[in-house]
């Protein structure tokens, strides 16, 4: 069974699928209506939606709507590989300038809890975190080189 993608690419662990979530995911997960999982091949796990992320998904929301589309840099559901169940959900939470830190936060269901899910979502998203920040220094280094020639 294939995964359909996002416009951000979808991360996989060694046991997960990690698939940013969208506005109109979160909007029909909120009114328990699923069908955009299913579009995506996705399952709800046990108990999933549970409190937590009924109570997380309108932040989400506000946060997608200051982006045209989802970066990585908003929330991700968590997604089990073997059965393409969503087990919970992860995401920047944002960034403490006087800390110079990144909060990220993370829920799994209680059925998965203990299990190794979540360090294993965790150490994606911060690897994939890393990367991108790496990506976008050698951007602004070749910007800077270019100006710097052509000054």
């Amino acid at each position: 069974m294939k995964v359909k993608k996002t416009k951000t690419d979808n991360l996989v662990t060694e046991r997960l699928l990690l698939i940013p979530f969208t506005i109109d995911i979160c909007t029909n997960v909120l009114n328990s209506n699923y069908k955009d999982l299913e579009v995506l091949n996705l399952r709800k796990g046990k108990n999933w939606p549970d409190a937590d992320v009924l109570d997380t998904l309108p932040r989400i929301i506000n946060n997608l709507n200051k982006v045209a589309f989802p970066t990585g840099y908003e929330s991700w559901m968590i997604i089990k590989k073997d059965t393409l169940e969503v087990i919970g959900d992860l995401g920047f939470k944002g960034f403490n300038s006087k800390e110079e830190n990144i909060d990220l936060g993370y829920g799994i269901i209680k059925e998965e809890r203990r299990k190794g899910y979540a360090e294993e979502a965790v150490n994606e998203i911060i690897k994939w975190a890393f990367s991108q920040a790496v990506q976008n220094h050698h951007k602004i280094s070749e910007i800077s080189k270019n100006a710097n020639e052509k000054g």
